[in-house]
């Protein structure tokens, strides 16, 4: 019988109120193919469009109850600030990071879990280049996150292929050893991507890959990311390598 009883799902949550209630209830409902209890954390990071409304009236339903803790800061703080508040309310033994818009799908949880479940990972990666579905957009930032992929791949010693995905997986316990973090922007990617190599290459972790699909949206469709946020990663991996 496995150790984990429940996963704690955190979505960072800035201006998506045309999507964030529908991601909430996919997440809700979900299959996970494990009887596991769920906590849905959401930190609203100083959104100005509606979408905090929604969020109060879906925490205070009958169908969110019990389930369903929504955290508002004040002001934008990224989206790195944004998960160093919720990680901060977590209870479950897994901790999954999910965007709060349609671009990734909750389905493909399961087979992360599985590892965990079966007790051959401590963290696992989504990756949207192992073969399931993925819109074809933004050549530069295929190639940006290339290029930062093998760095880190390269400075770190490790074998990833998408280390700028949103899906990332990891027990309680490792995320324990991670906090707090540095960086408020997308720099969470790179600083929690170096953090896991250092102790996967000491030996305290086991890091796997599994494939996801991905539905990416464009820039009209509410995309945040951007080709700054593209250099600020690169020189985030060499102060993670050498200063931090």
């Amino acid at each position: 019988m496995s150790k984990y009883r429940k996963l704690s799902i955190v979505i960072p949550v800035y201006n998506e109120r045309d999507y964030v209630e529908k991601i909430l209830n996919i997440v809700r409902t979900v299959d996970l193919g494990y009887d596991l209890e769920r906590e849905i954390i959401v930190v609203d990071d100083g959104s100005t469009d509606g979408t905090r409304d929604i969020l109060r009236r879906l925490e205070n339903s009958e169908e969110f109850k019990g389930i369903l803790k929504v955290i508002f800061h004040e002001r934008n703080q990224g989206k790195g600030g944004a998960l160093n508040t919720g990680f901060k309310y977590v209870t479950g033994d897994i901790v999954v990071i999910q965007d709060a818009d349609l671009e990734y799908d909750p389905r493909d949880w399961k087979e992360m879990l599985r590892l965990f479940m079966e007790g051959w990972a401590d963290v696992v990666y989504g990756s949207r280049f192992y073969g399931k579905s993925h819109r074809v957009l933004y050549y530069h930032h295929f190639m940006g996150n290339k290029v930062i992929t093998f760095l880190i791949n390269l400075l770190y010693n490790m074998t990833f292929s998408d280390i700028e995905v949103c899906y990332k997986m990891f027990t309680k316990e490792v995320l324990d050893e991670l906090m707090p973090f540095n960086s408020k922007d997308f720099g969470f990617e790179v600083e929690i991507t170096t953090r896991i190599s250092k102790l996967a290459n000491r030996g305290k972790v086991r890091v796997y890959e599994t494939a996801i699909n991905y539905y990416g949206r464009t820039y009209a469709e509410g995309k945040k990311i951007g080709w700054k946020d593209g250099f600020k990663a690169l020189w985030y991996i060499l102060k993670h390598k050498f200063v931090w």
